[in-house]
């Protein structure tokens, strides 16, 4: 039976066009310098702490070619971002001191709860982040401890 949503007038959809959409994440291109500019930070430890299960972020790392060394899902520990608990969680998983990991983002709520939990903080500004003509963040001088236009420039900042 084809599914409707009234809300958003999307109608026809089987099971498979559903499941096709609901894995549209995992087939996302990623930001033109996400490879390069993380190939160049490979002297630092490389782990996303996302809310996405575990077997989307590992599909999504082998789509994109993403170097990452390890993948860190908030499922992992059952609570999801801005809880504590997630970026608590980071320094147990990878046997770091929450101050000695930098928690990159472009979304300030992210940013912001992993600095109360003693993360340091790396702001990445993305104009289209939320879509383009949509409104991206822009973080005020000295309010991450680096704030880079791209992961090249935050590798250069860096010192990678």
């Amino acid at each position: 039976m084809a599914a409707k949503n009234v809300e958003f007038g999307i109608e026809g959809l089987t099971e498979e066009g559903k499941d096709h959409w609901n894995r549209v994440w995992r087939r996302l291109a990623p930001w033109p310098d996400s490879v390069a500019g993380l190939t160049r930070l490979k002297k630092y430890l490389i782990a996303p702490l996302s809310n996405g299960n575990m077997a989307l972020l590992t599909n999504v790392a082998k789509q994109a070619g993403l170097p990452w060394d390890s993948i860190l899902s908030a499922e992992l520990v059952r609570h999801y971002k801005p809880d504590r608990e997630v970026y608590l969680s980071a320094a147990d998983f990878l046997g770091l001191n929450l101050g000695d990991i930098m928690m990159v983002a472009a979304h300030f709520e992210d940013l912001r709860a992993a600095r109360e939990c003693g993360l340091r903080t790396g702001f990445i500004h993305r104009p289209n982040e939320f879509g383009a003509g949509e409104r991206a963040e822009n973080a005020r001088p000295g309010e991450f401890d680096v704030e880079a236009a791209d992961t090249l420039d935050l590798a250069n900042q860096l010192g990678a």
